[in-house]
């Protein structure tokens, strides 16, 4: 086992490792921005040392000064959360010769499962399900042209490096399919630095449903159940449920042996996540998270399972201290994502928070960095904390997340648990019928 590990990120998953680490004997050092200098995760970890500015270029995503703070502080491996580099395969190859052990999967995982188009066709020869299009990316014009045709309007053009909704667009027609193709090759060398992109059919109102699996270094891998994720606003996820109210005990069997087959077929290690468009009882292979993913702890509740200790375990060369037969999904979770932002306008929302209550009682989690008199800074992604709930069943979940968010108080600035409280009372979100375009149609977006 690890002495010492580094944990290169920020807010609460930075908090979350470090809780991971003191439980299991292991020392910790958090790294900071100038403007994180009073942040809980400097606080509560072992060491601390200041790695740059608040910009994340020059901080968070600076390599170098995460890899001599390791050094600096002797420490044997290096937690990269989930965000900043924590699917950066050249990071975790520079990690591994350092002599510095990066918890999470191997830079070849990464890199294949980060290239969508990649991914995609190493899945088609793995037998998995996907989505009817491009065997890879597309390069021409008229190469999109004729494989739309061939797969049928509506189609989604799509970023091969791209995530979180940039890089995308659905097409209807053929006469704005060329400009979208453009418009999506351009984005995708502006955000992500690679041009390619690829084609799929667009499925209208899937689901989106994702299955958390875990991988050692013995050849071992097993699913811990699925997540829905269908509740988000522009491709990004506000709420989360283990396990999915759209899932039949046939598919959710399927859909784990799936996933299990996709991770082996790559050799992969550590934590990861296969997500899926459900469309009816048909799933397709979308992408896999090659990190810990924001949503884990509905999975944790559920299953009773450390994800983050099994992370850091499975990275020291301990073998997965569970099988496929051990894993029972026991009652219903919900994560609500908790941003600084306004909730009808989603403008971020920095600021001073004046005042904060975190709800409590049985069944609460809460998962946060925030506190009162902490200020929000406007140079990191707006969430600030995350609140997840178990109940018996999904009904117990529901009435105690609607309980703990009007226990939940944020004075100060203004954040989205008004528009959490609004989907709790909707009919449609209590009934577990919806998709991946609920939110528009429920704001009338």
């Amino acid at each position: 086992m690890f002495k010492k590990i580094l944990i290169a990120n920020r807010g609460e998953i930075a908090l979350r490792i470090i809780r991971a680490c003191r439980e299991l004997g292991i020392k910790s050092v958090s790294v900071h921005s100038t403007i994180d200098a009073d942040s809980l995760h400097v606080r509560f970890a072992d060491e601390s040392i200041c790695i740059g500015p608040a910009d994340p270029a020059g901080s968070y995503r600076n390599i170098p000064s995460i890899l001599s703070a390791a050094e600096i502080t002797d420490c044997e491996a290096i937690h990269p959360g989930y965000g900043f580099l924590a699917e950066n395969a050249n990071f975790a190859e520079m990690c591994e010769t350092a002599g510095i052990k990066f918890i999470g999967p191997t830079p070849d995982n990464i890199r294949l499962m980060g290239d969508k188009a990649r991914a995609k066709e190493t899945m088609i020869k793995a037998g998995v399900p996907v989505v009817p299009g491009s065997k890879g990316a597309v390069t021409s014009e008229d190469e999109i042209l004729l494989l739309a045709q061939k797969i049928g309007y509506p189609v989604i053009i799509k970023a091969s490096a791209g995530g979180g909704g940039r890089g995308m667009r659905v097409v209807h027609s053929a006469g704005s399919l060329i400009n979208s193709f453009l418009m999506c090759q351009s984005e995708a060398v502006s955000s992500f630095g690679c041009p390619d992109v690829y084609i799929e059919k667009y499925i209208n109102e899937p689901r989106h449903v994702e299955i958390q699996v875990m991988a050692d270094e013995h050849g071992n891998v097993v699913h811990l159940g699925e997540r829905d994720c269908s509740i988000q606003r522009r491709h990004q996820k506000l709420i989360e449920e283990s396990p999915s109210p759209a899932l039949t005990p046939k598919i959710r069997k399927k859909m784990g042996e799936v996933a299990v087959a996709a991770a082996k077929s790559v050799n992969y290690m550590n934590a990861g996540t296969i997500e899926f468009i459900l469309a009816g009882d048909q799933f397709y292979f979308m992408e896999m998270n090659t990190r810990i993913q924001v949503e884990h702890p509905v999975t944790e509740m559920v299953t009773g399972v450390d994800l983050v200790k099994e992370q850091i375990k499975a990275a020291s060369g301990m073998p997965l201290g569970f099988r496929q037969e051990d894993i029972n999904i026991t009652g219903h979770s919900i994560e609500c994502r908790i941003n600084a932002e306004d909730p009808e306008k989603f403008t971020p929302c920095p600021g001073k928070i004046t005042s904060f209550n975190t709800p409590g009682g049985p069944g609460v989690r809460v998962d946060t960095a925030a506190y009162g008199g902490y200020t929000v800074p406007p140079n990191y992604d707006s969430m600030i904390a995350k609140l997840i709930v178990y109940g018996k069943d999904r009904d117990e979940a529901l009435s105690r997340m609607s309980r703990s968010l009007e226990e939940f108080i944020v004075e100060g600035i203004k954040t989205t648990i008004p528009l959490h409280q609004k989907i709790l009372k909707d009919p449609i979100f209590r009934s577990g019928k919806f998709h991946t375009g609920y939110l528009e149609k429920f704001l009338g977006m």
